[in-house]
């Protein structure tokens, strides 16, 4: 998939959980789990901005583009 998810850098550069995050943008771990490891076929602007806002970061932190 060209489009790859990063939040496991960023967990990692902010000492989070994968749970500690979920509770914090109100998704379950499972959901946070798929958007995580690149098996979600989308995501809401909502969530997008709650992850920012958890993370403190920009969506380009979050997803950027890997061509094939």
């Amino acid at each position: 998939m060209p489009i790859v998810v990063d939040i496991d850098v960023l967990l990692a550069r902010r000492k989070m959980t994968v749970g500690d995050l979920a509770e914090r943008v109100g998704i379950t771990p499972a959901n946070l789990a798929v958007l995580k490891n690149g098996r979600a076929k989308a995501v809401r602007f909502t969530t997008l901005e709650a992850l920012c806002e958890a993370l403190d970061c920009q969506p380009g932190d979050l997803l950027r583009h890997e061509p094939g």
